[in-house]
């Protein structure tokens, strides 16, 4: 999967720092830069890490400092002066306490400012980033792959799934519009018709998206499953089956469809993801990814500024 921050990630960026910025400034501004720090007062700060993880939102740094930076010339009291941003890492690296991340200089009041606010989205996204590479890490050897889900922090998504690309993962749809998938209280409605079958939820919604709309749909027995690979859906996703069923719903796809992938969902944990990956199913998605990462331990280290 590409790591690439583009267009989606930078518009979602601009979006919440609008709010953060708000929240922080208050069209008033960080009152004890202002009143402790001299408005001439420059320096240099480096970013560093305390743990071991993996680098999200390095990008939204820069974006970060630019947002201030034009807040504080609209009012407030500063030199008005640029930060400068030097990156000696990239989204996706590999950190080592200690490793030095970025290096920013300019105006310490505006340093300081933005400081919190970058440490914000860059702990966030690099703790999802890390605990996404924990689970791929898990499941080297076998063929599975790891997925997220719409489990986000709200206005977060393109982000925090941004930040699951950084960690080795890979994206579950990003909303309900891009993708089919047909879930229990879908079926429990669908089926209310004697006439419904599962596979005629699955062959309904194929032929009423255009042919790369991906359809999935979401069982919970193994009897389900065998009614509905004839409908050869792209993905059947598994629902908290324990591994012995598992290892069975692969062998009855290889048996009946070979072109539906499988997808493990509940109960997934660092404990038990070994195991449910040694079962052949192709995919394993988390919501623990981006509702329950911890922060990564980030921070901002300060030498003695210069004037």
């Amino acid at each position: 999967m590409s790591i690439s921050f583009g267009d989606r990630e930078r518009l979602a960026a601009q979006s919440l720092l609008a709010l953060a910025i708000d929240e922080d400034l208050a069209h008033v501004g960080d009152l004890t830069s202002q009143t402790v720090i001299p408005v001439d007062s420059r320096g240099r700060v480096q970013i560093v890490s305390r743990k071991r993880g993996v680098l999200s939102g390095l990008p939204i740094v820069s974006m970060v400092y630019a947002a201030i930076g034009g807040n504080l010339q609209n009012g407030q009291d500063t030199d008005g002066s640029e930060i400068v941003i030097t990156p000696q890492c990239q989204d996706g690296d590999i950190l080592e306490p200690g490793t030095i991340i970025a290096t920013l200089t300019g105006s310490v009041r505006t340093l300081l400012t933005g400081e919190r606010t970058a440490l914000n989205f860059l702990t966030l996204l690099s703790g999802t980033a890390t605990l996404t590479l924990q689970f791929v890490e898990a499941v080297k050897g076998t063929h599975a792959k790891i997925l997220d889900t719409r489990k986000t922090l709200p206005g977060y998504r393109a982000l925090q799934k941004y930040a699951v690309r950084c960690g080795g993962g890979m994206n579950h749809r990003q909303g309900l519009y891009d993708a089919v998938m047909i879930k229990d209280n879908h079926l429990a409605a669908w089926v209310r018709d004697p006439s419904h079958s599962i596979a005629d939820a699955v062959r309904s919604a194929r032929e009423a998206v255009p042919e790369e709309t991906m359809v999935i749909v979401e069982v919970d027995t193994l009897d389900q499953l065998r009614l509905v690979l004839p409908a050869c859906p792209d993905v059947v996703l598994l629902d908290n089956m324990p591994t012995s069923q598992l290892i069975e719903a692969v062998s009855i796809r290889n048996r009946v469809a070979r072109s539906v992938a499988l997808e493990a969902s509940g109960g997934v944990n660092l404990k038990t993801i070994r195991e449910i990956a040694e079962t052949g199913v192709d995919r394993i998605s988390i919501g623990a990814l981006t509702h329950s990462a911890p922060a990564l331990d980030l921070g901002f280290d300060w030498p003695v500024a210069s004037r």
